[in-house]
């Protein structure tokens, strides 16, 4: 039954649960909540694939002539039967082989996004056009780069040594709130490091088999992420100039491991700077949602399980 149970979570939590957190509006309110909600959802998730096969496979240690669990393979064959014994190892291997995959897609989707990122900053560094003379302090700074580009187009490269991309489009297009605005909610993504929880939530859905993963959850993610730094973007220069550079950049494009201002979702972020962005009472149970997701369903059908394993560990 406690394989059963993890498996039944992990599933729901892999496929149906993301699908319908997807379509919720309630996460445009409290879009820090949702991230601590869909972070909760994505570990609960693979903690529990992992806990099913764990397990299955404990039935392996089944007790010996003297009570204590034995690990010898052909005693194990002799009180199992061979088709159970094979089952309950090849869940086992299963296990382990997900566990590697998750882990090797962990250090690939790292691996190549930085050498992505390190290939395009040196590249931008060469192209970097900007002529820093009367310009404000905003765009002084070190890390701004600006490349010769007629379109409107504002982007960052996360980082050690991170960059923030502006077009001479953008520049030339925007007033100096709007621009002050496209460089506050760039910085936002730098300095709270959402490349990392993309990267995260990528690897965990490379991971997945499939038919069971969702391909809801990354766009989600990738929304909120764009949420949180338009919300750092208003209180630096209010809703109407955001507004109007989201705008003004909406067809704007990055290149792969950047975070771009612009994009797909640019019409719901700009309709929602028209509406109430705060929801407390929706945030806090959110956080609650979050909390007991990890914490009751695990502890409820873990510490059964753990309790017999200790038995059979300490038994005689």
């Amino acid at each position: 039954m406690t394989a059963v149970a993890f498996g039944a979570f992990a599933l729901i939590l892999a496929g149906p649960a993301p699908a319908w957190l997807s379509r919720a509006q309630w996460p445009l309110r409290a879009p820090r909540a949702a991230m601590a909600l869909w972070q909760s959802v994505a570990l609960a998730a693979v903690l529990s694939a992992f806990s099913c096969g764990l397990a299955i496979a404990a039935n392996l240690l089944v007790p010996g002539p003297d009570g204590r669990p034995t690990t010898n393979p052909f005693d194990e064959i002799r009180s199992l039967g061979v088709v159970l014994w094979t089952v309950y190892v090849a869940v086992f291997v299963l296990t382990l082989v997900i566990g590697a995959r998750l882990m090797y897609t962990v250090v690939r989707v790292a691996v190549k996004t930085r050498a992505r990122r390190a290939a395009h900053r040196h590249l931008i560094d060469l192209l970097d056009r900007f002529d820093r003379s009367g310009c404000d302090r905003q765009l002084l700074a070190r890390d701004v780069r600006m490349l010769e580009v007629d379109e409107p187009m504002a982007y960052c490269l996360p980082g050690l040594r991170r960059r923030v991309v502006l077009s001479a489009g953008a520049v030339a297009r925007l007033s100096h709130d709007e621009l002050e605005a496209v460089i506050a909610h760039e910085r936002a993504h730098l300095r709270a490091r959402h490349d990392l929880v993309l990267e995260a939530f990528i690897a965990v859905h490379e991971s997945f088999p499939r038919f069971i993963r969702s391909g809801s959850a990354l766009d989600a993610v990738r929304l909120l992420v764009e949420l949180l730094a338009d919300d750092h973007a208003v209180r630096a220069t209010g809703p109407t100039p955001l507004g109007r550079a989201l705008v003004a950049c909406a067809d704007s494009t990055a290149p792969r491991g950047a975070l771009a201002v612009g994009g797909p979702t640019t019409l719901v972020r700009v309709r929602r700077l028209a509406h109430d962005r705060h929801g407390p009472v929706v945030s806090a149970l959110a956080y609650l949602t979050a909390a007991g997701i990890l914490v009751f369903p695990t502890m409820a059908v873990a510490v059964p399980w753990l309790t017999e394993l200790h038995r059979l560990i300490t038994a005689g």
